[in-house]
C-alpha cells in the first residue's frame, strides 16, 4: 500500500516538473518572439502601435494645453477626438509609430490664440498681444484725458484666427480723441496765466472736496521731493482703513497700475477734473461706477512704489496736478 502511494508521489512529481519545464519554455520563446505593445485607435479606427503609451499621451496632452509652439500668441488646442490604448503581445519585428500617430491627432486639432481687444461703449476698437500693451494703452490714454477714456474697456479673447495685432503707441494713436474743454473750468482772476503742474495756485473748479480718509495725518505735501514734483498729498494710516470718495463723480479706473501707484483709483468729477487714490491694499469700487462723497472705494494698503502704508491722493485738471491742500 505504501509502495504503492511512494510510486504515485513520485510519478506526480514528474507530472509537476514535466509541466513547469513546459511552461518556463513556453514563456521564454514568448518572451524571446514577441513583446508587450499598445495597439492605438484613432476614432474607432486603428492607426498603428506605441512602444510607450505614457510618453506618447504626454506629449498629446501637451499640445493640448500650449498648441505646437509656433508662432506667438497661442493659447490651447483642441482635438475632435482623442487616441484609445489596448495592450497586446506582438512579434518583436513590429515597429512602433508614435510620431505618426501624433501628426494624426494634430491634424484633427485647431490651434486657439490668446490676445486682448480695446472697446469703447463696448465696441471692439482694435486687439493687442498683451494684458500688459492693453493697460498700458488705455492708461496712457486716460492721462492725455481722451474724450473716450471713461467708455474704455479690455476683453480677452480667444480666437482661431489672430488676425492684426497693435503696438501700444499705434493703439493710442488710434483712439486718442481730442477732449473739448467747457468754459465751466475757469482759471482764477488773480492768476490768469496757464497754470502748470507744481504751481502754488491751481484753477477754479467749483467742486468741494473732503478729505479721503477719516483722520488725515499728511506724510508728504505736495511739491518737489527727491528731485522731482511728488504731484499728491500722502496721509499716513495702517493698511485696511477705509479710502472714501472726496467728491461726487464716476469712476473711470479701478485696478492695478504698473506706474507705481500699486492698486488706484481714478475717479472723474467732470469737466477735466479727476481725483485719484493710490497704494491701496484692495478695491471696493469697479470702473463706471457712480459715487458720492464719503463713499467708500478702497481699503489702505502699500502697494506699488511706496515706503510705507499710507493713501496718495492728487486732484488733477485737464491731465495736471495741483496741490490738494488748495481745494480741501
Amino acid at each position: 500500500m505504501i509502495r504503492k502511494a511512494l510510486v504515485a508521489v513520485r510519478a506526480s512529481v514528474k507530472f509537476i516538473t514535466i509541466f513547469i519545464i513546459a511552461a518556463l519554455l513556453i514563456i521564454g520563446i514568448v518572451i524571446f518572439l514577441y513583446k508587450p505593445i499598445y495597439e492605438v485607435h484613432l476614432n474607432g479606427e486603428f492607426v498603428g502601435y506605441s512602444e510607450d503609451k505614457q510618453k506618447l499621451q504626454a506629449r498629446i496632452d501637451k499640445y493640448l494645453h500650449e498648441g505646437d509652439g509656433n508662432g506667438e500668441n497661442v493659447a490651447f488646442a483642441q482635438v475632435d477626438n482623442m487616441p484609445t490604448y489596448e495592450l497586446c503581445l506582438l512579434k518583436k519585428d513590429i515597429v512602433p509609430n508614435d510620431e505618426e500617430i501624433y501628426n494624426m491627432v494634430k491634424e484633427t486639432g485647431t490651434i486657439y490664440y490668446k490676445y486682448y481687444a480695446i472697446a469703447v461703449n463696448n465696441e471692439e476698437q482694435l486687439n493687442v498681444s498683451t494684458f500688459q500693451e492693453a493697460e498700458a494703452a488705455v492708461n496712457e490714454l486716460k492721462q492725455k484725458n481722451s474724450s473716450n477714456a471713461d467708455n474704455l474697456t479690455i476683453l480677452e479673447k480667444y480666437d482661431v484666427e489672430l488676425g492684426e495685432l497693435k503696438q501700444t503707441e499705434e493703439a493710442i494713436a488710434a483712439l486718442y480723441q481730442q477732449k473739448k474743454v467747457t468754459s465751466k473750468v475757469t482759471i482764477s482772476s488773480k492768476n490768469t496765466s496757464k497754470p502748470t503742474a507744481g504751481s502754488s495756485k491751481g484753477p477754479s473748479i467749483g467742486i468741494s472736496f473732503r478729505y479721503p480718509v477719516a483722520s488725515p495725518r499728511i506724510s508728504s505735501r505736495y511739491g518737489r521731493r527727491w528731485g522731482r514734483l511728488h504731484g499728491g498729498l500722502d496721509f499716513a494710516l495702517p493698511v485696511g482703513n477705509n479710502i472714501y470718495a472726496s467728491a461726487p463723480g464716476t469712476v473711470t479706473y479701478s485696478g492695478w497700475n504698473s506706474g507705481g501707484y500699486g492698486y488706484l483709483v481714478i475717479i472723474s468729477h467732470g469737466n477735466g477734473v479727476q481725483t485719484y487714490y493710490g497704494h491701496n491694499s484692495s478695491l471696493t469700487c469697479s470702473v463706471g461706477q457712480t459715487v458720492s462723497a464719503g463713499d467708500i472705494i478702497a481699503k489702505s494698503g502699500n502697494t506699488g512704489r511706496s515706503t510705507g502704508p499710507h493713501c496718495h491722493f492728487e486732484i488733477r485738471v485737464n491731465g495736471v496736478t495741483y496741490n490738494p491742500e488748495i481745494y480741501l
